[in-house]
């Protein structure tokens, strides 16, 4: 019976919703000037100086002033070698991003007035936004949080997705399924339109598992407020918020100016903390959030400009970082690029939690980002060394695409290590947050 009147609620959201866009629509069409239009900042030039990653410094200072996780200089040697070999035989690019089996498309080739784009921006968006604390307290075990869906898009067989994916597999699964509008800011910034009951049914388990998705009251929390934000300053979507930007940058702004911009518009984006007096900005989830769009949206060419930022300096992704979650530092670990003191491996095996800002927890962080930075400049260095141009296929973000792939496959038992010596698997560290 629930079920019933759970569908007929959806159906009757969703009908309204369609009607009540279709209006304002043509509203919009009708306006000689948006409201937005009237507030517009004039565009003020960075200096180079400036465009240096705020993240980078903040994390060597906090590396260096917590001193826990160190950096092994031979592990980052070795490893670069691992995993420079790894890019150039699996022929692992930007353009990977385009198998992975739940991702939504654009269309390829870029096509600007292509409604699809659109609606990747803002599932991209909403995703990015929800793109935290996974971990399962039953890890390893069926009745973890889990949700079934199809094994990919264009299929009718179905996989039960833990983990990240999990996410993924709810929002498709609203989508395609349920002809839920959730990705739509103007649907889920409205507690008539989208109640949080209706919500918690898009994030729904598996009829084997036992627990819900963590955070639920968080994400919620936090869909109701970015997507008020899209909604009074950006038309409601995410390709309004990226419109703003190429007008403020004149269709120049680079790729750490774009998380410079979300940073400051969505407060749900300010990953910092405090460290000795100092302001460290870490900014996991919105680094993800531009690398993903840039991936999305790479064209086929790398010499053919990218839709998204078609300026002179290209999108100038190598200023951005890895992405300091609980699952990069893990295969860091195992590939002996960082070391852990005899106490922090005592709490992860023990699964004990690590809050959000502590020092071990900054620690783990902050060396993650340095280390990968120079994991990096080796790989460079031996592009250099074979007389190949490295600068414009090796960044950070790619080797953190790559390794937390491997990480999983390493995790499902589909690839293992070899040619360098490795160290153990250890447990990811527990820390319950909305950052990672």
């Amino acid at each position: 019976m629930w079920t019933i009147l759970m569908k007929a609620r959806i159906r009757v959201a969703v009908t309204y919703f369609k009607l009540r866009q279709g209006f304002f629509s043509v509203l919009r069409s009708r306006l000689p000037i948006s409201a937005f239009t009237l507030k517009e900042k004039a565009s003020i030039p960075k200096s180079e100086a400036e465009e240096i990653n705020p993240v980078i410094k903040g994390s060597e200072f906090a590396y260096q002033a917590t001193n826990i996780v160190l950096i092994n200089d031979d592990g980052v040697n070795m490893a670069a070698k691992h995993i420079r070999q790894r890019l150039l035989v699996e022929s692992y690019t930007p353009r990977t991003w385009r198998t992975h089996p739940l991702h939504l498309l654009p269309s390829d080739p870029y096509v600007a007035s292509d409604p699809t784009n659109k609606s990747v921006l803002n599932w991209i968006f909403l995703i990015s936004c929800l793109n935290f604390s996974f971990w399962s307290e039953k890890e390893g075990r069926p009745d973890r949080y889990g949700v079934e869906w199809r094994d990919k898009w264009d299929s009718s067989g179905k996989k039960l997705w833990t983990g990240y994916w999990s996410l993924v597999a709810s929002l498709n699964r609203a989508l395609a399924d349920d002809d839920i509008p959730i990705t739509d800011p103007n649907f889920y910034s409205s507690e008539v339109l989208c109640p949080d009951s209706l919500i918690e049914h898009v994030f729904r388990p598996s009829p084997q598992s036992s627990e819900s998705i963590p955070l639920l009251k968080e994400r919620i929390t936090i869909m109701r407020e970015v997507g008020s934000i899209l909604c009074k300053n950006f038309d409601g979507s995410f390709q309004g918020f990226l419109d703003e930007f190429h007008r403020r940058h004149n269709g120049e702004g680079t790729a750490l100016q774009l998380v410079q911009m979300v940073v400051e518009t969505f407060p749900t984006y300010r990953d910092e903390f405090i460290v000795h007096g100092r302001k460290v900005c870490l900014w996991k989830r919105v680094q993800i959030l531009v690398a993903e769009i840039w991936a999305a949206f790479y064209p086929a060419k790398a010499t053919h400009p990218h839709p998204i930022f078609p300026g002179v300096r290209g999108p100038q992704i190598q200023q951005l970082t890895m992405f300091a979650d609980y699952r990069v530092p893990q295969i860091l670990y195992h590939l002996r690029i960082l070391d852990y003191p005899p106490s922090l491996l005592e709490t992860l095996h023990a699964g004990s939690p690590l809050p959000s800002g502590a020092s071990e927890e900054i620690s783990l962080r902050a060396a993650s980002i340095i280390a990968v930075e120079r994991v990096k400049q080796e790989i460079l260095k031996l592009f250099e060394e074979t007389g190949e141009c490295g600068e414009d296929v090796v960044s950070s973000v790619l080797i953190d695409f790559y390794l937390w792939d491997l990480a999983k496959k390493i995790e499902n038992g589909e690839d293992r290590i070899e040619g360098m010596e490795t160290a153990e698997i250890v447990p990811i560290h527990r820390t319950r947050s909305i950052w990672y």
